[in-house]
């Protein structure tokens, strides 16, 4: 008797979908908002970008460690759906109180707000074969994309309502809102669930899932491409996790430059926000569709080819010191980007990963991305600190040699990922190979 297709209801993907906005409202009003304007504030322009690097990377850094081992444990567990549910919560809560201390309090807050932000996102991908099939998961994925950026509208939003000297209410919003989004996923994304669960805590586990991790390195022969993806998404992501973190310094300093206040460049830095959420969106729907239609390769492919283009004018913008205006177009081109990239990234990684071992290999997947995170800022933070600080050039030209910088990361990671097909693999043929 054949098998028959599985039945997906619409209100689960719906409420998948939907945390992609959760998340983005943490993502875009925390991370690469008002976290950095809040370290700016307390530091100075000078020391912004190399301080907020550090904290970042430290946050970054603690996630690398523990990405294989928390998506071995998801593995090993009933369900995935508590590590999402408890990831988040934590992340909530330490949003919720940011700013209402020290700013070495804040700062150790938001180190463990952003390494848990980062863990359920970990968790929230190894979902996507729970609410897709494979002939509609390229578009499934890019509509999360597309509603995804949804949420930095809202993060944007909540900017312009309250006043931006009162970081504890911002902040205590963002956290509100990134709860009350992801609280439909919790209840409505049903797993088929682990028909072989085993022991999640303790030494033997740790032991277990290290070994499996450090096989699978070894024998990665049996997942053709999936160490070469890996190595090739380091410097894509790279560069694209950096932009978004410094985005909001770089407006703002490039809006000083032409004579704007602080405050009037930080809503210049926001509308800059808007036009690249607004172009995200459109290029989250549009990208997934044609993942659909091309595959992911190739979508990647023009995708990385639009971010060399954009780093190339953001940093023209820094070096000849160009007007506010052309902020839009980067901003606009970015936004295009950034919807392609992770339409095509997720559904990339699924095609060469077995299914039995989806948490793992996300772990994975997200230590290489968490590696990238911790490596671009440090980059960046050691190119203002040697052009900036040290040497006593402008800040924008700091800036914008770092922005080079990341255009020659997605250089290299296109390299690298030039071999690897996203042709469906045969698993069982291989695993008797």
């Amino acid at each position: 008797m054949p098998e028959q297709p599985r039945v997906i209801p619409r209100r689960a993907v719906a409420s998948w979908v939907l945390y992609d906005l959760a998340n983005t409202v943490f993502s875009m009003g925390v991370v690469s908002l008002y976290f950095s304007l809040y370290v700016r504030d307390q530091v100075g322009a000078e020391r912004a970008d190399s301080t907020y690097g550090i904290i970042t990377t430290i946050s970054m850094g603690m996630i690398f460690i523990i990405s294989p081992l928390l998506g071995a444990m998801s593995d090993r567990a009933r369900r995935r759906m508590p590590f999402l549910i408890w990831s988040t919560i934590v992340c909530v809560i330490c949003t919720a109180l940011l700013a209402r201390g020290s700013y070495l309090i804040s700062a150790v807050l938001f180190v463990i707000g952003n390494a848990t932000y980062q863990a359920g996102l970990q968790f929230y991908d190894s979902l996507l074969p729970e609410v897709t099939t494979e002939k509609n998961r390229g578009r499934i994925s890019g509509i999360g994309v597309g509603v995804g950026y949804l949420g930095s509208y809202v993060a944007v939003g909540i900017g312009f309502l309250v006043p931006s000297s009162n970081k504890p209410l911002l902040f205590g919003l963002i956290a509100a809102t990134f709860l009350l989004f992801a609280i439909p996923c919790f209840i409505w994304v049903k797993e088929r669930g682990n028909p072989n669960p085993r022991p999640i805590f303790g030494w033997q586990m740790v032991r277990e899932s290290t070994a499996q991790t450090i096989r699978t390195l070894k024998e990665g022969h049996k997942y053709p491409g999936l160490l070469r993806f890996l190595f090739g998404r380091v410097f894509y992501t790279d560069a694209v996790n950096t932009v978004i973190a410094y985005m909001t310094l770089y407006a703002v300093n490039v809006a000083m430059a032409r004579g704007d206040t602080v405050a009037a460049g930080e809503n210049t830095a926001r509308l800059v926000m808007m036009s690249a959420i607004t172009f995200a969106v459109i290029g989250g729907f549009a990208w997934g569709w044609t993942v659909d239609r091309i595959g992911p390769k190739r979508t990647l492919n023009i995708v990385l080819g639009l971010w060399l283009a954009t780093f190339a004018l953001a940093s023209s913008i820094g070096f000849f010191q160009l007007a506010v205006g052309w902020l839009y177009l980067v901003g606009a081109m970015a936004g295009i980007a950034m919807g392609g990239v992770w339409s095509a990234d997720r559904p990339y990684m699924l095609r060469l990963t077995p299914p039995d071992r989806i948490g793992e290999f996300y772990g994975l997947y997200g230590m290489v991305g968490r590696f990238s995170a911790v490596t671009g800022p440090l980059l960046w933070s050691a190119i203002m600190f040697a052009v900036v600080e040290r040497g006593g050039a402008h800040v924008l030209t700091g800036q914008a040699l770092a922005l080079l910088s990341l255009l020659g990361m997605v250089l290299v990671g296109w390299y690298i990922l030039r071999p690897v097909s996203d042709a469906p693999r045969d698993w069982e043929a291989l695993r008797s190979a």
